[in-house]
Order: structure tokens, then sequence, then C-alpha cells
């Protein structure tokens, strides 16, 4: 319920609390692709590709040691070029390395610092935007399986999961547009 509210008050983080672009456009696209926060933190250029709107994670990234692909939708596009523009002329490979030390990437403590900014500390978390989308997604009638697969939690039965080489791919990309979307609505 609180949602909208929060996505107002972060369209305005750079303007109304001083903080950082960056963080903005990183806390944004934390929510368009709802990946873990060190994904999004360490994630480098090479790992994008605009042609294919895919993002491909390296398994040695990953929480459970497997490459996986997030659908970028046209939102996210939009503000991985925007990240581009601001970082990639100035910084190494890292999308979002740290103003301090551009070898480096954004602190751990990014996303916690602004949503204490933003004034919901103690109500929301950056993890927390994982299980907004799985909520939102399962509320709306996303299967089940696709969601699973979006949040990287990977087929447990070796069998089923061999057969699973598509891993909901086209459907995946169709539910990321449809929350892209939604974000927007909200």
């Amino acid at each position: 319920a609180q949602l909208p509210d929060f996505l107002k008050e972060l369209e305005v983080y750079d303007t109304k609390y001083n903080g950082s672009v960056i963080t903005k456009l990183a806390f944004k696209l934390l929510f368009l692709t709802f990946v873990r926060s060190s994904e999004l933190r360490e994630a480098t250029w090479s790992e994008i590709n605009f042609d294919k709107a895919e993002w491909r994670i390296p398994a040695s990234r990953m929480k459970m040691d497997e490459e996986h692909i997030v659908p970028l939708s046209r939102q996210s596009i939009a503000l991985f070029k925007q990240v581009h523009d601001l970082t990639m002329p100035h910084y190494g490979d890292y999308i979002f390395p740290s103003r301090q030390s551009p070898r480096k990437t954004i602190s751990e403590n990014t996303f916690g610092k602004a949503i204490d900014k933003l004034g919901y500390k103690g109500l929301a978390t950056a993890h927390g935007c994982r299980g907004t989308a799985s909520t939102i997604l399962n509320e709306n009638g996303w299967r089940p399986d696709v969601i699973e697969r979006q949040l990287a939690h990977c087929e447990r039965d070796q069998v089923r999961a061999a057969y699973n080489h598509a891993q909901y791919l086209p459907e995946r990309k169709q539910m990321m547009q449809w929350w892209a979307d939604k974000i927007d609505e909200l």
C-alpha cells in the first residue's frame, strides 16, 4: 500500500533529499529488475546487452552459482542508458562505481541510507523489492514457476531442471515489461 508513495519520494531523491542521482537510478533499477542488491551493485557494462534487452549475470556473482538472465524492460534499458551517460565516460566497467574509488562499486549501505533519507527506515529494505515484486506478480496471476525463475530461485529437481533449458524466457520477458508498466502506473 505504501509503494506508490515510496516511488514518488524516490523520484525526487536527488533534488528534495539532496541524494545522488546514481543512487536514485540504481534504486529504480532494483525495483524494475528485482535482483539482489549485490547483483546490481557489482554489475558491469559487459553484462548488459542493449540489442537483446538482456542482462546476463555470470554464475560467479550469483548466489546459486548459475548464470542468470534478466530480461530488460523498455524502462530498464532507458535507465541503464542514463547511468551509462553519467558514469561510463569517467569510470571503468562497473555500472555503479563508488564516487570515492571508481575501481570499487557503490557501498552495500547505499540503499539503506537512501531508505533512511526517504523516511522509510524500519519500513523498507532493498531486499524487500524482491518480495514486493513477487507478491504483486503472484496477485496478478503470473505463474509461480516463472516468478521464481526470475528471482533466480533455481529448480532443485535436477531432472526437471535438465529439461528447462528455456528457463521460461519468453514469458519472463512479458512479465518484466508488465512489471515495469505496473511500477510506472503506481
